[in-house]
């Protein structure tokens, strides 16, 4: 029974624990990095976590797997327990606990589950005669099977006549569903919820829980000629980590147990409440049983399909084709992953999905924002910022609107929704700049107003990056450390998610870009079919493109204050470009067969201000001025009015 409480609560969640006969794969990883991101929230809430994870040795299949292997099946498990604590710290998954079932501190706790139900008549011998799949570890009716085989699966069944031990599942049924109806947060989403309810309503079979021992398990107290069936040891592991049989109070019950929709209802949300009601124990606070991530073409991804998503190859080929740190790409598979669809939803993963998200949300809106903003700070502002004034405060009552959005998406395991409101505040920061223009400020000598601006954008940043940080924490961190706030740790906490607190006087310290942008086009060049030729137009047919792609363009106001000719190359221009940045630009342009030198000074152009650099002729150049024409460029694209250097072209 549980102990009496005499320190607060800790917040206590888990992931199902897995099977050591894969590596990690996506869904996993998709559990883990959902858990660890909750873990990370209420820790900055100041709360005490416990964070479990862990592996599931005891299975059959987890032996024939050995025995296939030519390895001693303690070595085997051993080095899979590696590769998921190697996976996990790759996936910035920051566990308090990492359980494995081949702990002698779980064994005791199982056979201590099994003596008591064996002693109040909730555990009896019988005799078992039906169906047992030994990949999903899962005993079946011959009722439930698929033309012969496994429901779930679809793999062979062993048929199985022999004694065995049983918990009376059945005998806690009424109980099971009066509990879901009064505890509507139960089980969520609603939708598994309404799943698990029907599964009960359809009749609970008492549960086979042993079988003769032929291998790796643990031991039936009392009678070890039996094993302990694997799931009925797997479950148990909450309670070992609470330290059964003297539960301590301040971790039970859970507060937040994750887990795939396929294991839910079977296990998680029948027989393992069963087993807490025989036990007189408190039930979960919330079981929710998230979807699946499929292929491309919808189908499941499984080995046998090849159809795998590895999340850190994934990120890997992220990094490579953006030039961002691995560790940053390791944080944009994770917010893809709870961003892109609904939890509790199945979702489909590609690259091409990824990369669309990278370049969209991370480089477009949170990188946008963060290297627009440090430059006019060391620009106009000697790189310091200013104190806080009469005329700040711009997003106080967004902030705190979003920050209760956040929680109470959190609340529910609601990632999507928690995202989605922290890009209201970056929408509203990158619209602010664009209708502020601070460049224009400045030019006026409105010092003041530049400052108060600037001030706004940096603190709401810092607020973004602290609402981020249970996402993605290497990014938060990049992001704190561009801020110039290293030397603030005690700002980096849910409670300082209030505008106004950026340390006056702090100097800003920009970097390279976090979320340098992917080339789409040559990202799908490789999948594009090869264009047509037209030979009644003599056109070329054109590659279409999508809205997303046209909004990774950003087109800018620039005016030309120099112009220069480079040796040994008719064709080109070096030409020194204001764009309203702390610096100008140098940009080479193949105008000089066209236009005289006099011709583009001080002329207002439009700049494609985020293509790649590249060195033409010796010379870096930082864009490219657009110019109608197809073979040479026949006049400027330029501006029927003025306006100011450095706006965006929509």
């Amino acid at each position: 029974m549980p102990t009496e409480q005499t320190s607060p609560k800790s917040f206590y969640i888990t992931t199902p624990i897995y099977y050591v006969t894969a590596s990690p794969h996506i869904g996993t990883s998709y559990t883990t990095i959902a858990a660890d991101t909750l873990a990370r929230y209420h820790r900055m809430r100041g709360e005490d976590v416990l964070l479990v994870t862990g592996v599931d040795e005891h299975a059959q299949k987890v032996m024939r797997a050995a025995q296939e292997a030519g390895a001693d099946v303690m070595d085997f498990v051993d080095g899979f327990a590696k590769v998921y604590r190697d996976a996990w710290q790759t996936l910035h998954i920051s566990y308090d606990r990492f359980i494995r079932t081949t702990e002698d501190v779980h064994k005791a706790a199982v056979q201590e589950v099994f003596r008591k139900l064996l002693a109040s008549g909730d555990i009896y011998k019988g005799e078992y005669q039906g169906w047992y799949c030994v990949p999903c570890e899962t005993y079946f009716p011959e009722s439930e099977l698929v033309e012969g085989k496994c429901p779930d699966c679809g793999r062979p069944v062993e048929e199985l006549a022999q004694p065995a031990y049983f918990f009376r599942t059945s005998k806690y049924s009424q109980a099971l569903l009066e509990y879901i109806e009064s505890h509507p947060g139960f089980i969520l989403p609603e939708s598994r919820r309404n799943e698990v309810v029907a599964f009960v309503k359809g009749g609970l079979r008492d549960t086979c829980v042993s079988r003769i021992g032929q291998g790796f398990g643990i031991p039936v107290p009392g009678d070890e000629s039996h094993i302990v069936y694997v799931w009925f040891d797997a479950l148990i592991n909450y309670l070992t980590v609470a330290g059964y049989p003297e539960l301590d109070s301040t971790k039970w019950p859970p507060d937040v147990q994750l887990m795939g929709k396929d294991i839910l209802p079977r296990f998680h949300a029948t027989i393992w409440p069963a087993m807490l009601m025989a036990l007189g124990l408190p039930q979960p606070r919330m079981l929710f049983g998230h979807g699946w991530w499929v292929s491309d073409d919808g189908d499941k991804m499984s080995k046998s399909k090849g159809n795998i998503v590895v999340p850190q190859e994934a990120a890997r080929s992220l990094a490579e084709l953006s030039g961002c740190d691995f560790e940053v790409a390791v944080d944009a598979v994770r917010y893809f992953v709870l961003r892109e669809v609904q939890f509790g939803l199945d979702g489909s993963f590609s690259q091409r999905a990824l990369v669309g998200r990278f370049n969209a949300d991370l480089a477009n809106d949170l990188g946008n924002i963060l290297n627009r903003a440090l430059p006019l700070v060391d620009r106009f502002l000697e790189g310091v910022v200013p104190a806080p004034s009469e005329k700040t405060g711009a997003f106080g009552e967004l902030v705190d609107s979003v920050k209760g959005k956040v929680e109470a998406a959190l609340a529910v395991a609601d990632f999507r929704g928690s995202l989605e409101a922290v890009w209201e505040l970056l929408s509203a920061g990158n619209k602010f700049i664009d209708e502020k223009e601070p460049w224009a400020l400045y030019k006026q000598g409105k010092m003041d107003e530049v400052g108060a601006v600037l001030y706004d954008v940096l603190d709401l940043v810092r607020i973004v990056a602290t609402l981020l940080e249970p996402t993605m924490p290497v990014v938060a961190e990049e992001i704190w450390k561009q801020l110039g706030l290293a030397g603030h740790e005690e700002l980096r906490c849910w409670d300082k998610c209030v505008a106004g607190l950026f340390p006056a006087g702090t100097r800003v310290c920009k970097g390279e870009p976090i979320f340098p942008r992917v080339d789409l086009a040559a990202l799908d060049k490789a999948k594009a079919p090869a264009k047509k030729q037209d030979t009644k137009k003599g056109h070329k047919e054109t590659a279409m493109i999508s809205y997303e792609q046209f909004a990774q363009l950003d087109l800018r106001v620039g005016k030309v204050l120099n112009v220069e000719n480079i040796p040994d190359a008719d064709k080109l221009y070096k030409l020194t470009v204001d764009l309203g940045e702390e610096e100008p630009r140098t940009v080479v342009a193949g105008l000089a067969q066209a236009f005289g030198a006099r011709e583009l000074l001080d002329a207002m152009v439009v700049v494609v201000a985020n293509l790649e650099p590249a060195k033409i002729r010796g010379v870096q150049s930082q864009g490219m001025i657009l110019a109608a024409g197809e073979k040479q460029p026949l006049a400027l694209v330029t501006l029927d009015r003025d306006c100011e250097v450095g706006s965006k072209i929509r």
